[in-house]
C-alpha cells in the first residue's frame, strides 16, 4: 500500500517538469545487469537478472531563499525477484531558516559519519537492504529537525515518528539470509511497535583541523535480529536501544585520520562498544598527471556478541582510491577486509565514469572469500558478483 501510494507521486513529480519550474525537477532512469559466479545455495535462486529503476528529485526556494521543499522518489523493477520491486519516498520535507535556527519537517536522509568501511554512528535512517548490502543505501525517515548553529558548534535535535522496517530479499534473490525473511511477522520489544516516537542529538564542531561530532540516538534499532519462526522463516525483531556515538576527522597534510565509535546498550542487557578507525593518504597528481592515488586503512573492532555480534569484530580493511579527475570523472575503488579471527574475507570495487552529459556507467563487483561458518557473511559465499549499471540523467 505505501509504495503504491509512492508510485501515485510519480505522474505528479512529472507533471510539474511541465510546469514553470521545470527546470528544478531532475533526476535519473537506470538499467542494472547482474551477474553471479557461483551457482546459488537455493535452486529458487538464479545467476543473473536485470533490474530498471527511476529517481526523481525536486526542490522549490521561496521566501527570498529562506524557506525550501523537497522532494525525492526512487523505484526500481527486479527480472528475477519480485520482493526487490520497490519504490521510496526517500525526501518530502520543508525547511525553514529563522534568525536563530533552522527547522525541517517531513521525510529526510540524514547521515552522520567520516570512516570509509563502517558506519557505525550513522544510526538516523534504515538501510536500503534491496538496494545494497553496505548500509550506504538509505530510506528516508519521517523527522522534526530543529538545528542551531553558535560559535561553540552545531547543535541538531531530531524527533522520529514513524519507524521503518527493514525490506529484505525474497526467495528468488540473492544477498540475503540462509532463510528468507517474513516481514509481516516482525516483533517490537516496544508496545507501541513502529509507532514509537525515536529521538536523537547531535553536536559537532570544528577546531582547527579537527572535526569532532558526539551523538545519541534512543529508540527503535534500525539493525532487527533474525529469529526463527515456526514456519520454518525468519522474523525480523526490533529491540529498544541507547546509542551513544563520537565521530573525529583531522587532516594533517596529505594525511587524513578517522575515527567511529558507538556505546550500544539495548534495553534489559549489558553495554556493548564497537569502534573503526584509521587512515588515508592521498599521493597527488601521479605521473605529472592531475590524477590522484588515496590509499587508506582502517582497523575495525566490535565486542558486541551473540545475536548481536557483526562481521566486523576484528578486522582489517586495506583500499585504494584512484581519481582520474578528467572530465568523465572517472573514479574507481578497491578495498578488502579480512577478519583477523577467522580469515574470512570481503573484497569491493567500484568504477564510475561518465560517458557524456546525460550517461553515467558505474560497476560493481563483491567477493566473499574463505568464508568462516561462523562468520555473518557465510550465508553469502557463493554471492560473489559483478554488476553493470547505465544512468542516463534529465
Amino acid at each position: 500500500m505505501v509504495n503504491q501510494k509512492i508510485l501515485a507521486l510519480l505522474p505528479l513529480l512529472a507533471a510539474l517538469s511541465h510546469t514553470a519550474w521545470a527546470n528544478e525537477l531532475s533526476g535519473y532512469a537506470g538499467l542494472e545487469a547482474r551477474a553471479f559466479t557461483t551457482d546459488p545455495l537455493d535452486s529458487a535462486q538464479s545467476d543473473a537478472g536485470l533490474s530498471a529503476s527511476l529517481n526523481l528529485e525536486y526542490y522549490r526556494d521561496f521566501d527570498d531563499g529562506n524557506q525550501r521543499v523537497v522532494a525525492s522518489v526512487f523505484g526500481r523493477w527486479d527480472s528475477e525477484d519480485s520482493d526487490r520491486n520497490h519504490a521510496d519516498l526517500g525526501e518530502l520535507y520543508w525547511w525553514k531558516a529563522y534568525d536563530s535556527f533552522e527547522l525541517y519537517a517531513g521525510v529526510r536522509k540524514v547521515f552522520w559519519g567520516v570512516t570509509e568501511t563502517v558506519h557505525l554512528v550513522d544510526v538516523i535512517n534504515q538501510d536500503d537492504a534491496l538496494e545494497n548490502i553496505d548500509s550506504e543505501d538509505k530510506l528516508g525517515q519521517p523527522m522534526i529537525n530543529l538545528l542551531m548553529e553558535r560559535d561553540w558548534g552545531t547543535l541538531e535535535v531530531y524527533g522520529l515518528p514513524g519507524f521503518r522496517e527493514r525490506q529484505f530479499a525474497g526467495r528468488e534473490g540473492r544477498l540475503r539470509a540462509p532463510l528468507p525473511v517474513d516481514e509481516d511477522a516482525a516483533v517490537y520489544q516496544s508496545d507501541r511497535e513502529e509507532k514509537h516516537i525515536d529521538w536523537a542529538l547531535r553536536y559537532s564542531h570544528v577546531l582547527g583541523d579537527w572535526d569532532l561530532g558526539l551523538s545519541h540516538f534512543s529508540g527503535t534499532n534500525r539493525d532487527p535480529l533474525l529469529l526463527l519462526t515456526e514456519d520454518g522463516l525468519l522474523a525480523p525483531y526490533y529491540a529498544q536501544i541507547d546509542q551513544t556515538g563520537v565521530d573525529i576527522q583531522t587532516t594533517r597534510g596529505d594525511w587524513l585520520w578517522k575515527f567511529e565509535a558507538i556505546s550500544f546498550k539495548p534495553r534489559g542487557e549489558d553495554r556493548q562498544t564497537a569502534a573503526v578507525g584509521g587512515f588515508e593518504y592521498t599521493f597527488y597528481s601521479i605521473g605529472e598527471t592531475v590524477s590522484d592515488l588515496g590509499v587508506f586503512m582502517e582497523y575495525q573492532f566490535d565486542d558486541r556478541t551473540g545475536p548481536w555480534s557483526t562481521a566486523s569484530q576484528n578486522d582489517i580493511a586495506i583500499g585504494a582510491r584512484y581519481a582520474l579527475n578528467n572530465t568523465q570523472d572517472t573514479e574507481l575503488l578497491f578495498a578488502v577486509s579480512t577478519d583477523l579471527d577467522n580469515g574470512s574475507r570481503f573484497s569491493n570495487l567500484e568504477l564510475t565514469h561518465r560517458l557524456n552529459d546525460r550517461w553515467l556507467m558505474e560497476v560493481e563487483a563483491r567477493f566473499f572469500g574463505n568464508a568462516d561458518e561462523d562468520d555473518p557473511t557465510y550465508s553469502l559465499r557463493n554471492d560473489d558478483y559483478f554488476q553493470l549499471e547505465l544512468r542516463r540523467y534529465f
